[in-house]
């Protein structure tokens, strides 16, 4: 495996009027931004690798992401959401069961 994470952030912008909303709307690409930049802070970016993505298809439950290779979803909002996840997930492997989906 070239990472021993992978996180894939749902940055996906639908109209405004769109039912379904969109995790762009949500602010995700900030969040995504941030989550990126504190890796590479830790100087994790070789063994934990932040990506943008394309529609996840979860967008009622937007902002999302999924990390691999464990294949969990996270529904997200804020700093506080991302720093939970980067520390007990990302760091130490403890799934964040408040914010999976």
């Amino acid at each position: 495996m070239f990472f021993e994470k992978h996180v894939f952030c749902c940055i996906n912008k639908r109209p405004d009027s769109n039912p379904k909303g969109c995790c762009s709307l949500k602010h995700s690409e900030k969040l995504q931004t941030e989550l990126k930049t504190k890796i590479k802070d830790l100087k994790l970016n070789k063994k934990i690798r932040i990506n943008k993505s394309g529609c996840l298809d979860r967008c009622e439950l937007g902002p999302i992401m999924v990390i691999y290779p464990d294949g969990i979803w996270y529904s997200f909002k804020n700093s506080k959401d991302i720093d939970e996840i980067l520390n007990s997930h990302l760091l130490n492997n403890k799934v964040v069961e408040r914010l999976k989906i």
